[in-house]
Parts: C-alpha cells; sequence; structure tokens
C-alpha cells in the first residue's frame, strides 16, 4: 500500500537505526575506558546519508538541472561508517579514550535520537486526529 508518509517514515527510521548503532559504539568506547590498548570507534553516516538524499553540505538539494526531479531515498542504499582510529605510535593519554568526549557524544546522540523519535510520533499522531475526524 502506497502512503503519503512511507518514505519520510522509511528516511527517519533509517536515521534512527543509525544513531542506535552510533550510541552502541560510544557505549563500547565508554565500557573500554580503562582497557589497556582499546583505540576508540568512531561510526559516521552523515555524509552517506546526504549523498543518499542528493543533498548538498548546507542541505539544499543537488541537482544538474533546474527541470530534473530530485532522487527518491531507497533507506536500503546506505550504510554507516564504522572506523577504528588507527594510530601507529602510541602518546600516552592520546590513544585512549577520553571519557568527556564520550559523553558528549552520547548526549548529542540521544538529543538527536529523541528528537526523531518526536517526529515520528507527531506523524502517528496525525494520521489518528486524521482517523478521529473521518469518523465522526
Amino acid at each position: 500500500m502506497k502512503s503519503l508518509f512511507q518514505p519520510h517514515l522509511n528516511l527517519v527510521g533509517k536515521v534512527m537505526d543509525l544513531q542506535l548503532q552510533r550510541q552502541n559504539v560510544v557505549s563500547s568506547n565508554i565500557a573500554n575506558v580503562k582497557t589497556p590498548g582499546y583505540k576508540p570507534r568512531e561510526f559516521n553516516f552523515e555524509k552517506e546519508l546526504q549523498a543518499a538524499l542528493a543533498l548538498d553540505m548546507r542541505g539544499k538539494l543537488n541537482r544538474t538541472h533546474e527541470k530534473h526531479f530530485p532522487a527518491i531515498f531507497d533507506p536500503n542504499g546506505f550504510e554507516g561508517d564504522l572506523r577504528e582510529k588507527f594510530k601507529p605510535r602510541i602518546i600516552h593519554g592520546e590513544d585512549r579514550v577520553n571519557i568527556d568526549k564520550e559523553m558528549a557524544k552520547m548526549a548529542k546522540n540521544t538529543l538527536h535520537y529523541t528528537a526523531l523519535a518526536q517526529v515520528i510520533k507527531g506523524n502517528f499522531e496525525g494520521i489518528k486526529n486524521i482517523i478521529m475526524e473521518g469518523q465522526k
């Protein structure tokens, strides 16, 4: 069944999935803060998301001709990028997990996830209102 909300919900759902993966990576970094030799990992997906949505870095649509329609978003068309920071030399204090940075990443990611959850909730409340009004 085609829906007016389906592409939007697919996009928000995919981004929430990727943010959950980022939260897991940050949690892993925090859990290993005292593990000797552990190198913090990062999970980034913003550039891939912009490319999948055909957006430039300022968030504007990127089209080659003014009469072209933008591409339709495919939530299966991109994945996040999990990277371990590789540093060939060991410098005391720089190669290990910085708890302050990881906690800041976690807080930022939590705020983004919560905002998207509110967007989804608003969409479903709107659909519910439309259904309830149609029953009267």
